[in-house]
Formats: C-alpha cells, structure tokens, sequence
C-alpha cells in the first residue's frame, strides 16, 4: 500500500514543485513505484515531468469531480520513470465546483483508493495556499513534507502551516504527520541561512532532514527541459542531493519509531 505524501508550505517560490519531481525521480531511480499528483493550477510538476498539460485527455480536475478514474487520467511519463496525475488550468474552477458537492474535502482520498496498491509512493504537490485542493490533499495524506529555504520570513510562514497541520489532524485526518523539512537551495556560503538552519535544528530536532539540498544551476535548468534535475543531469550536486534525500526517506520509514500513529505532530 502506498503511502501518501504532501509537499506543502503555504509560501510560495520556495521549491514545492522541484522537490516533488526530482523526489519522485530519484525514487524511481531507485525501484519505487511513484505516482505524481498534481495539485496545482500552474501544472508545472505536470510539465516538469515530461508530460505536456495541453495534451491531457483527462486530468485531477475530472478525477475530482467524478467525471473520471485515476486509472483513466493517470499518465506513464517513460522520461522520467513514474507516473503523473497531471493538472492544467481547468483545475483553478475546481474550487468553486467543489464547494457545493458532497465529501467535497475527501474527494481526492477516495479517488486514489482505487491505485493506493500500485504504488510505493503517491507524491502531491500543493498549490501555495490553504485552499480546498491543499485541504484534499492533507485529508488524504500520511504525512507532509515541507521545502523551505533558510530565511527569516520562510520561518514566520513554517508556523501558519504547521498550525494548519495539527489543525487538520485534530479534525479530518488522524494519519497526518509533519515528515520532516527540507532545507533547500541551500548556499552554506551565506551566515543568514547557516543561523536560520541551526535554528531549525535545535527547534524541530530530527524532524529536520539530514539531507540538505543545495542551490544549484541544473536544476533551475531542467524545468526548461521538461524534466526533473535528476533526469537532466544526474551527475549535478542538486541530483544527487535528491538521491540521497529519497534514499533517506525510505530508511525513515523503515525504522517504526519515526512514522508511529501516536508520535506528535512537533
């Protein structure tokens, strides 16, 4: 059975897609079956995994409306070996459409039920706000995992979500858990954010990654290309930052200690 991941942070600009699809690549990379969940109107981790939103014949947009299956909208990027529940711009009238239908905050849980034992791993990627589709995506999720850069402002905003995330475990979703952070676009050269990373540490403990993510050409590159960075060039530190990163969640979910129902949010 899957399990079912959202990357979240209600900040915008601070690296959700790029550690969706390079996560996703580099997990496949190394044998596990992911699917990609596209939540957000932009489309870009559609398009960063090679799969062009335009061309779309159904997309998370019907899937939560009801009009269509996983199986059905789900696309095989063979690029970058995993698949893609891709989104365009029909997905920004889905929040209005939504509003008025029943379960309208489960849709996307009891949609992936159907594909949960296809996969090792279903990542989500979450438009850059509290909105109805981060709320299906929460409400579905085993757990969060939130990119951040090493900034003052990135930690006002880690608050607001992490609120937002015991909020939705005390009243829609038991299972949901704060996996960890990820320290990304990382340039240790500058004092802010090795203090800012230091603070991190001391306040969230091993909830805070080991792997960090460095600031990197190629993967600000690949986007460009359609493809994650690992795909692109995966001999670039950015690449195989994100190897080790996906090879360091597999082992946390190894250990049972790190992923118990009862552990606490912080």
């Amino acid at each position: 059975m899957a399990k079912i991941f959202c990357i979240a942070n209600q900040k915008g600009g601070v690296g959700k897609t790029t550690t969706t699809v390079n996560l996703a690549a580099a997990l496949a990379a190394i044998g596990q079956r992911v699917l990609v969940v596209d939540l957000d109107p932009q489309g870009n981790a559609t398009m960063g995994s090679g799969v062009d939103k335009r061309d779309l014949k159904h997309s998370i947009y019907e899937v939560l409306l009801g009009s269509s299956t996983v199986r059905e909208a789900r696309v095989t990027s063979e690029k970058v070996g995993y698949d893609v529940l891709g989104a365009n711009r029909e997905l920004a009238g889905a929040e209005i459409e939504l509003v008025a239908m029943e379960k309208r905050d489960r849709r996307l849980k009891h949609a992936l039920v159907d594909v949960a034992g296809d996969y090792d791993f279903i990542l989500i990627d979450c438009p850059p706000s509290l909105s109805l589709l981060t709320l299906n995506g929460l409400t579905c999720a085993n757990g969060v995992i939130v990119p951040m850069q090493c900034e003052y402002f990135a930690l006002e905003g880690l608050s607001d979500l992490v609120n937002t995330i015991k909020q939705v475990h005390a009243n829609l979703n038991r299972d949901l858990q704060l996996i960890g952070l990820l320290r990304i676009m990382f340039d240790p050269r500058i004092t802010l954010q090795t203090q800012v990373s230091d603070q991190l540490k001391s306040h969230f403990g091993d909830k805070v990654f080991d792997t960090v993510i460095p600031r990197n050409v190629r993967l600000a590159e690949a986007p460009s290309y359609g493809l994650p960075g690992v795909v692109f060039d995966p001999s670039s530190k950015g690449a195989t930052a994100f190897v080790d990163f996906a090879k360091e969640m597999v082992a946390r979910l190894i250990v049972p200690t790190k992923l118990k129902a009862a552990e606490p949010l912080l």
